[in-house]
């Protein structure tokens, strides 16, 4: 039986027992990718802010709570909320899952309540934007508790020489599934004529089946993975607040810990930024079907299979490090081509679409890889908790700058252009961190690169 590895980890023996654990953790990615995907990537946006419109009042403005908002900046707002929420229950569900050791159960629990409110999308109609933006709130937090709950599992499944192909193997997995129920929902839009329903009808079923995915393969993934033993300083006592109090207060003997978590909140809004709201600049600002947005994603799922793989083969030659500066790099190019994109130019959009497939797996999973060499050890899901914070499209910066931006210029090209500063200023703060000293500073044995 394995075990969770101390302070300076060694790889574990890939015995049959720690592949279907290792197999059990990938599918989780397999799972919870169609989210991203099809929900926040390709149909949330565009139609929660199709229904926002319809329900806008005579000045083309949607009330609540004594404000008139742009249909437009709905969505983007509403991502700002999810994750403001995100702060305190992401870092509180880290640390009751340190504390007590059941990170299945919380898995499973937090996976089937979004599952369930992904599912309920399907109601979604006839400006019931309210619902729509409730429904997503709940959704994308226990997307992020889930996810707190199943990084904290790396440390456990590979060595620090290991960590980097195994998390890149995640991700691979992950775009694969995505891939493949998004080709099923292109057909269905698609196709929606033909089998006699309305383009929102078809999304309506493309949201609710998402959401059927991620609750019905979690189940495997919950059969393989195991709880580990909780260390007995973890395991004293006390309430999930007096925890994540006790873990803040540690954070600070980190400083090159908090450092890189800094550089990620900065990098990482715009990632996700990007991948958030792509859909909506493509449909709104560049006149593309949702049958052109659906194959450009789909795209993007098949090249990053190969391109985490890839970026994961060369920070084995060159360090983790290395590759995400790389990448950044390739953002920011990426935005400068979006801004100056003529509306309407199909084949520019799959270009740019392709160049970010190439990079936006490698960019996550070496991130993911790189800060679980600065935890120390038996505080994985606590510090994850604080990691998860600006992942995978919760980050609230990013979207806060796009949407005022658009409301007050009207512009989603300065929108677009405006998130180029989240990278440059990531790029500055990650390429001046001492990263084999901030390994060795939380008690964990560096990779051979870095």
């Amino acid at each position: 039986m394995t075990t969770a590895p101390a302070a300076g980890p060694t790889a574990p023996p890939a015995d049959r027992a720690l592949r279907r654990e290792r197999f059990g953790w990938y599918s989780y990615d397999w799972a919870m990718s169609v989210f991203n995907t099809s929900v926040t990537t390709v149909f949330l946006g565009p139609y929660l802010t199709s229904v926002a419109e319809e329900a806008a009042g005579p000045d083309g403005r949607l009330p609540f709570l004594g404000l008139g908002i742009p249909p437009g900046s709905w969505f983007s707002y509403v991502l700002s909320v999810s994750v403001i929420l995100q702060v305190v229950v992401l870092p509180l569900t880290g640390a009751v899952a340190d504390r007590t050791g059941r990170k299945r159960q919380l898995l499973g629990g937090f996976a089937a309540l979004g599952a369930v409110a992904t599912t309920g999308l399907f109601f979604v109609a006839d400006g019931r934007y309210l619902l729509g933006a409730a429904l997503f709130v709940v959704a994308n937090i226990s997307f992020g508790a889930a996810t707190v709950v199943y990084y904290s599992w790396l440390p456990d499944l590979a060595g620090p020489d290991e960590r980097d192909a195994v998390s890149s193997r995640g991700w691979a997995f992950g775009y694969v599934g995505g891939a493949l129920l998004l080709a099923v929902h292109l057909g269905l839009v698609l196709g929606a004529e033909s089998l006699g329903l309305t383009t929102g009808e078809a999304v309506r079923i493309c949201l609710a089946t998402a959401g059927l995915w991620w609750g019905a393969f979690t189940v495997f993934t919950i059969s393989r993975l195991r709880d580990r033993p909780v260390p007995a300083a973890a395991a004293r006592p006390r309430s999930g607040f007096r925890q994540l109090a006790a873990t803040l207060k540690e954070m600070r003997a980190f400083p090159l810990t908090l450092w890189f978590l800094g550089a990620y909140l900065l990098f990482n809004d715009g990632v996700q930024t990007v991948i958030a709201l792509s859909a909506t600049y493509a449909v709104e600002e560049l006149g593309l079907q949702q049958s052109v947005l659906t194959g450009a994603i789909l795209m993007v799922q098949v090249v990053a299979i190969a391109g985490a793989l890839g970026l994961g083969r060369l920070a084995a030659r060159y360090g983790a490090k290395r590759v995400v500066l790389g990448s950044l790099v390739a953002w920011i190019g990426v935005l400068v081509a979006a801004f100056f994109l003529q509306a309407g130019a199909v084949g520019q959009f799959y270009a740019l679409a392709a160049v970010i497939g190439l990079v936006q797996g490698g960019t996550q999973a070496l991130s993911r890889s790189l800060f679980s060499q600065l935890i120390p050890a038996g505080r994985e899901a606590e510090y994850f908790g604080f990691y998860e914070i600006s992942d995978r499209g919760t980050s609230w910066l990013g979207p806060l700058a796009f949407g005022l931006t658009f409301q007050l210029t009207g512009s989603y090209r300065l929108a677009i252009i405006s998130l180029v500063i989240f990278f440059v200023a990531g790029f500055v703060a990650l390429a001046a961190l001492p990263v084999r000293r901030a390994v060795l500073a939380a008690g964990n044995t560096p990779p051979e690169r870095l």
